[in-house]
């Protein structure tokens, strides 16, 4: 068996190939694309015959790069850049670093180590489709939000009754298509009843449109504080700016909203996934995305918990012992559990009554909620594994006996 340690970048990698003693049996720069590709086959086939018997560390999980290794069917080892750093000053503190050294690092990590790393996961085709699709949605998601915050710092300081007819949700139909008509106080106060109502059509509006209309002009027309002319104008072309970028991101959201539904439903796992409470089909298809498909990836219900952040970490040394919660995590997973267990709590029985057994230990909103969507992902590692919905009376009865 060989052992190969690849540092990528975006023109070139450097590769390095080991043996079981760790002797090098060969070093290269390749350069990024299938003329590469092809040199790295060919040194490694310099010295073993069949693609099994390789083992391979990359710092990285995912791209046309990983998605060539894998189906050339080596054992790829997506190595966290951090782990990889603490592996390199285990053998030298000077602290000299090369891509050529790192290519070597890689490779030793894998020799030794490696059964402390996770094989990369050989998700399906349709699983990957979906994460694109979940990342993008949520990246949009974000994004907007971005907007929305920055609309509403720049509407405090000249338009604060644009504020008070919308409050806080700037990036509703509403909101978006009254401003995009009157972006400046003047123009706001100006505004008819009939061209609000008229504005609250064509954003989407179908019911109780004249109150609402009465509403947003009785707001736009109060008295408030004034910024000079010139300032003010000034704030209305950003807002009108600001505002049309968010309209764009909302029709985006919506077009990556039915292609990720869309693909979501094709999926086998689909149906257990939906049959979760709180868990529809956005949140669905980001944890199915980000967990993937592939039912060796995670071992135990623990090793899927770990990846997935919710599990707590502890950290012990002779008499002191603490609890902390896991910040190295998959930022956009651990968003998508949190609003899972949010969700449940109106739709699980016996989510709502473990929540309320962790709030009456003292626990905030904000330290129950992981503790809860850590038990959605035993209670989902469970259905997969086992191939079967999800069960109210059987995920709970531990908590509804205690209630009893």
């Amino acid at each position: 068996m060989i052992f190969v340690g690849v540092d990528w970048a975006e023109a070139h990698h450097d590769v390095c190939v080991l043996d079981d003693a760790g002797a090098v049996l060969g070093r290269r720069r390749v350069r990024d694309g299938v003329a590469g590709l092809a040199e790295l086959h060919a040194l490694i086939a310099e010295h073993i015959d069949e693609a099994d018997q390789v083992a391979l560390g990359i710092e990285l999980d995912r791209g046309l790069l990983v998605q060539a290794l894998i189906a050339a069917g080596y054992g790829v080892y997506a190595v966290n850049p951090l782990a990889a750093a603490r592996y390199r000053e285990r053998h030298g503190v000077s602290g000299a670093k090369s891509d050529r050294g790192d290519a070597k690092v890689l490779a030793d990590l894998v020799r030794t180590d490696r059964h402390n790393h996770r094989q990369v996961a050989g998700d399906s085709e349709l699983a990957d489709a979906i994460k694109v699709l979940a990342r993008a949605h949520q990246s949009a998601i974000w994004s907007r939000q971005r907007q929305a915050n920055g609309l509403r710092s720049a509407l405090r300081e000249f338009y604060p009754a644009a504020l008070q007819a919308f409050g806080t949700d700037l990036a509703s139909s509403d909101a978006v298509s009254v401003l995009s008509v009157a972006p400046t106080p003047e123009l706001g106060r100006s505004l008819s009843r009939s061209k609000i109502a008229a504005a609250l059509r064509r954003g989407g509006r179908q019911r109780n449109i004249d109150e609402r209309a009465e509403a947003i002009q009785a707001a736009l027309r109060s008295d408030q504080l004034a910024a000079p002319g010139r300032i003010s104008g000034a704030y209305g072309v950003v807002t009108r700016s600001t505002v049309a970028l968010i309209v764009s991101l909302n029709r985006e959201i919506s077009l990556l909203e039915e292609a990720l539904g869309e693909g979501f439903d094709e999926h086998p796992d689909a149906k257990i996934i939906r049959s979760m409470p709180g868990a529809g089909t956005i949140i669905g298809a980001r944890v199915l995305g980000e967990f993937g498909d592939d039912r060796t990836r995670f071992a135990t219900a623990k090793s899927r918990k770990n990846y997935a952040g919710s599990a707590p970490i502890t950290r012990a040394s002779g008499k002191s012992l603490i609890v902390l919660a896991r910040y190295a995590r998959n930022r956009r997973l651990a968003d998508a559990l949190d609003q899972w267990a949010f969700c449940s709590l109106t739709h699980s029985l016996g989510a709502r009554r473990y929540y309320d057994q962790l709030r009456a230990r003292d626990n905030t909103h904000r330290q129950a909620l992981p503790q809860l969507a850590n038990r959605w992902v035993r209670i989902l590692h469970t259905c997969l594994e086992r191939g079967v919905l999800y069960d109210e009376h059987t995920a709970w009865s531990h908590i509804t006996a205690v209630a009893a």
